[in-house]
């Protein structure tokens, strides 16, 4: 391990790539199931649905669409393995892609660090084409209890697997909890991440944030360089 070795590890979901591209891509599955097995018009279903998705319905669109087309709640473990099983028509934002290489090439060390069922997060990563883009992914529900982050042995694994000191890896993600107070325990930097969804509200004060993922090479050294003053 080289001490001058640096790292980021980023968050997936909302962080390099907005989430809602996933949803409509799921609800764009379940549509075409409903459409195939009770004979509804898909094109309607997703409209409704992801409508739903910006209202009160929210997180529980798939509920909801069943009592309004009167099918049975008993499908609801049908139409959750279709929105998780399907392979998602989603891509990688081109500000994301630039800011990914750009980072590469000043010498970083790149990471995925990522909560959920890993079939499903591993399934987002190979469409989003982000392999050939980071040198390691890490699927947080496979270390540690299980729980993901915010236990620290996610974020071991994802040092180890890039060989950097966690004092020299720096966590980007949009979640205060998971992400930011996880890097803290695991002895790591974050920087909170605001370009898909607006600032979260329990960020420790004084966290550092972006709001566009160009900005990140830019804080991510500040914040290394600050906390190699203080370690002075």
């Amino acid at each position: 391990m080289s001490p001058e070795a640096r790292a980021i590890v980023f968050d997936l979901d909302d962080t390099l790539y907005p989430y809602r591209a996933f949803l409509r891509s799921g609800f764009a599955a379940v549509s075409a199931y409903l459409e195939r097995a009770h004979g509804v018009n898909r094109a309607w279903v997703l409209r409704w649905l992801i409508r739903a998705s910006r209202g009160s319905e929210r997180g529980r669109e798939l509920q909801a669409c069943l009592a309004v087309l009167r099918l049975s709640p008993a499908l609801l473990p049908i139409l959750l393995r279709t929105l998780r099983a399907h392979d998602p028509a989603i891509r990688l934002p081109r500000v994301t892609a630039r800011a990914l290489d750009a980072l590469r090439a000043d010498g970083w060390r790149l990471g995925i660090l990522t909560n959920g069922a890993p079939a499903v997060q591993a399934r987002k990563v190979c469409a989003l084409g982000l392999p050939g883009r980071v040198d390691a992914v890490v699927f947080a529900a496979e270390h540690g209890t299980g729980a993901g982050k915010p236990e620290p042995a996610p974020f071991a694994e994802i040092a180890r697997r890039l060989d950097v000191d966690p004092a020299r890896v720096v966590v980007v993600g949009n979640d205060a909890r998971a992400d930011v107070g996880g890097a803290a325990r695991a002895g790591m930097r974050a920087v909170a991440c605001a370009a898909w969804t607006p600032g979260d509200r329990d960020l420790p004060a004084g966290t550092p944030s972006v709001a566009r993922l160009a900005d990140v090479a830019v804080v991510a050294t500040l914040v290394l360089e600050e906390a190699g003053r203080h370690a002075a």
